[in-house]
């Protein structure tokens, strides 16, 4: 299948794993910020195929990891009133809150359903008037554009019994969050493509500037990620901190500016509480006061109070790339996809999940 086969040729993966090793005289640390990346190079053993002098850490990549547990409580709130359709994709179903998740208030009698689009929430809205439909708006600039598409539907078409709550997170905030905690260890970054191919990759170049880290805008496929690391390999090697596109077939530096201007249109900028991460200026997305209307909070006043339960999960370290799943001691023993600890466990991006299925265990 093509832009498929030829990006995971086992010829040319051991190709660039050997370039990789003929420029590789010293230890590097690189970070790949996506969980999709993080579960191709777990999938198919790229980290192995590297030298023992090259690290890969996994970055806070995984929008459904980092959604707050206050935000899933008060999801949890909202999803057990009555006359309330709450829609979700399916990976949120699972994610704890301080004392249950989606699932079992469904089990419990709430309507909750799994959608694949948010438009599929807004045709549910016109379904049932009768009901209020509420979307759980989750995912980093990859996904606003859909999530703001609905929103300006529902606006145009004046549907009254729709509204979202919105957890959208902006990826270079949370990478300028890591490279200035007193803890990292990244010396440089394979940026997500996907994110990349909305926003351009503009925004990063600042970065590049401040801490002198190369930046690769990398894909998806194992000849894209190892193509990457010999990319970002080659510049720390040469001593320089450039930003290079690997993803071009895809990537452009000025992105797709018609997505961008909706997301504009849409949605402001705000800072955003990550969990374990903390709140991070300016990383997040919400609604701008013309559609404040559809804004679930608001619309439903939840308070949550909840004295969190402190459990011994270290997604938060994870997510920073300060340690890796299979270093927690509760991994795999206490913590598993069936009765997961926190939201890496989970969540179809999370570097737990990704360890736990693809990763061989003693």
């Amino acid at each position: 299948m093509k832009f498929i086969d030829e990006y995971r040729d086992g010829e040319a993966a051991q190709k660039y794993a050997q370039a990789i090793a003929n420029i590789t005289d010293q230890p590097w640390t690189i970070m790949e910020v996506c969980g999709g990346q993080t579960h191709a190079i777990v999938k198919f053993g790229i980290d192995e195929l590297l030298p023992s002098e090259i690290t890969l850490v996994h970055g806070p990549g995984c929008p459904v990891c980092v959604t707050p547990i206050e935000l899933i409580d008060k999801s949890l709130e909202i999803a057990s009133l009555p006359d309330v359709i709450f829609c979700s994709f399916g990976d949120m179903l699972r994610v704890p809150g301080t004392y249950k998740d989606l699932l079992s208030v469904k089990a419990k009698g709430a309507d909750i359903r799994m959608v694949y689009s948010p438009m599929d929430a807004l045709e549910m809205a016109k379904k049932y008037p009768q009901k209020e439909v509420v979307f759980f708006a989750v995912g980093f600039e990859t996904t606003a554009p859909a999530n703001a598409m609905t929103v300006h539907q529902a606006y145009k078409q004046k549907i009254e019994n729709f509204s979202v709550l919105v957890s959208h997170v902006l990826v270079p905030p949370a990478m300028k969050d890591v490279l200035c905690s007193p803890n990292n260890q990244v010396q440089g970054f394979l940026a997500a493509g996907h994110v990349c191919t909305i926003m351009g990759y503009r925004e990063y170049e600042p970065l590049v500037e401040e801490y002198k880290i190369p930046i690769v805008v990398t894909g998806f496929e194992p000849v894209d990620i190892l193509q990457g690391i010999y990319m970002c390999i080659k510049q720390l090697q040469e001593k320089r901190y450039e930003l290079e596109n690997q993803y071009t077939r895809f990537v452009h530096r000025e992105g797709n500016t018609l997505a961008q201007n909706l997301i504009k249109e849409v949605f402001q900028v705000v800072p955003r509480k990550w969990r374990g991460m903390g709140e991070i200026p300016q990383s997040g997305l919400n609604l701008q006061d013309k559609y404040a209307q559809f804004d679930a909070l608001k619309r439903f006043d939840i308070n949550c109070n909840y004295a969190q339960e402190e459990t011994k999960c270290i997604s938060g370290l994870i997510l920073k790339g300060v340690q890796k799943p299979d270093q927690c001691p509760l991994f795999k023993n206490h913590c598993t996809p069936e009765h997961p600890l926190g939201a890496t466990m989970v969540s179809s991006e999370g570097a737990c999940a990704a360890y736990y299925q693809y990763r061989k265990t003693t």
